[in-house]
């Protein structure tokens, strides 16, 4: 099998083979959350889909440096604060922790670092202060904006026009501005405002700066991988662009800072919007509380990830049934120790060429179907090791099988003994073709909550979902 990595660059817009600017070192960086209140299910397809990239990325390289910062200075902070009460450093300590602990649950290994905005305040100083010295930058009444017009290539990732721009960016047309399009670097604080000295006077940064000095900081530039959800292509992936080249000097090279670009679509929620204001916004927090994380996973890369999902009940019931078949089959092999010492197979080989070919998710999760197929017909540990290896592919399988079926869970609500009596007795009227009988004992089991299925190997019994 080839081992090539085709990516999607949203830069130029082509798919093509990925090659690292050094082999030995890959370098990947994604947009993290804004942390005032929890992630919904947006937030959790980058996760995700960077997750799952940089998983792919350590199949072919020796070392990957994933970086995912978390933004704890913000507007949205601050109004969060004066509504709750609690203190800016509170509320985003609080949701970075939801936020890190709810990924993990969606089987997300933390990324190799994560930089906190306030962690990295001189840095971005002093990407400002060269910013200034190239004339990128100005300050006017205690900011300083950046220039657009400076960078001749505003613009290349996105697409927009120059009347696009303007409109898009939805900007305050400040009196101060020299251009209706020039984005702020740095901002005055109020004294009960987060706020930091700086040569401009005590403020706080604008927040595209800090994806910027962070990715920098941590990466070197150029590096070989940015992204994160297709709605931040415009403004802040553009201003990230144009600063950072400015401040290189690479002002008609637009892939100085990061050479490849990767954005995921956006996500509905039954065809609509997410949005506040339809009160439809999916919180994966509270979709945890419902649902198995790996169920939330499968559900994010059900679809391409460039294409938009569209997040309802009815595709979670499908990501269930779709884990329950492969939980089944890993049940019924739960005596058979896996083998994972076999040489490569076809099968491993058809889940790593689809996720080679710019993370073709749909058509590796079909390949997966057709393992699962394979393992229930010949239960032998070389089948199972297969299965096992294809889905930690896609960061899934990793439950015990029991307990994700709910085979004979007992509970205090639930008389495990009688459960059984029902069972073998409606066993004997079926073997007796009294199937009236058989019937009624499982209208009875149903009544109690409980989910009967018929296997090879005799009934088993789970709570319904």
């Amino acid at each position: 099998m080839m081992k090539t990595l085709y990516l999607h660059d949203s830069l130029t817009r082509t798919k093509g083979a990925f090659t690292p600017l050094d082999p030995k070192h890959v370098r990947l960086y994604a947009c993290g959350p804004t942390v005032y209140s929890y992630a919904h299910i947006g937030n959790a397809r980058m996760a995700v889909t960077f997750d799952l990239l940089a998983g792919i990325l350590r199949t072919l390289y020796p070392k990957v440096t994933y970086v995912s910062n978390i933004t704890d200075v913000d507007d949205k902070i601050i109004t969060a604060s004066l509504q709750t009460g609690e203190s800016c450093a509170a509320i985003t300590d609080k949701y970075a922790a939801i936020y890190n602990h709810d990924m993990a649950r969606l089987g997300l290994l933390p990324p190799d670092i994560q930089p906190r905005a306030t962690g990295h305040i001189p840095q971005m100083i002093a990407l400002i202060q060269t910013l200034i010295e190239k004339e990128h930058a100005y300050e006017a009444q205690g900011h300083v904006l950046f220039n657009v017009p400076s960078f001749p290539a505003y613009g290349a990732l996105s697409g927009r026009n120059r009347d696009d721009q303007i409109a898009g960016a939805r900007v305050e047309v400040a009196p101060y501005k020299k251009d209706p399009a020039d984005f702020v670097l740095w901002k005055p604080s109020a004294p009960d405002q987060p706020g930091w000295d700086s040569p401009w006077g005590f403020g706080r940064p604008g927040w595209h700066i800090e994806c910027s000095a962070m990715a920098q900081e941590h990466l070197g530039l150029p590096f070989d991988i940015h992204g994160g959800g297709a709605d931040l292509k415009f403004p802040h992936h553009e201003n990230e662009i144009a600063q950072s080249c400015c401040a290189r000097g690479a002002e008609n090279d637009p892939s100085a800072f990061s050479k490849i670009w990767v954005h995921n679509g956006f996500v509905t929620v039954e065809g609509e919007k997410m949005s506040k204001s339809l009160g439809n916004v999916a919180l994966v927090h509270d979709l945890l509380k419902e649902w198995p994380g790996e169920v939330l996973r499968l559900a994010l890369l059900s679809a391409h990830y460039r294409q938009p999902l569209d997040w309802s009940d009815n595709l979670l019931r499908q990501i269930k049934s779709f884990l329950d078949g492969l939980y089944r089959t890993l049940y019924e092999m739960r005596n058979i120790e896996p083998d994972y010492a076999s040489a490569p197979t076809a099968e491993i080989d058809a889940v790593l060429e689809a996720l080679y070919d710019d993370l073709n998710t749909p058509k590796a999760i079909a390949a997966l179907s057709h393992i699962n197929k394979a393992a229930s017909l010949d239960k032998s540990a070389h089948q199972k090791g297969i299965l096992l290896r294809a889905g930690s592919l896609l960061g899934i399988l990793k439950a015990d099988p029991v307990e994700w079926l709910g085979y004979g869970v007992s509970g205090a609500d639930i008389d495990s003994s009688k459960i059984e009596r029902l069972i073998q007795e409606r066993k004997t009227a079926r073997a007796e073709k009294n199937y009236r009988r058989a019937d009624e004992i499982r209208d009875e089991l149903d009544a109690m909550g409980l989910i009967i299925e018929d296997t090879p190997g005799g009934a088993k019994w789970r709570r319904r979902e």
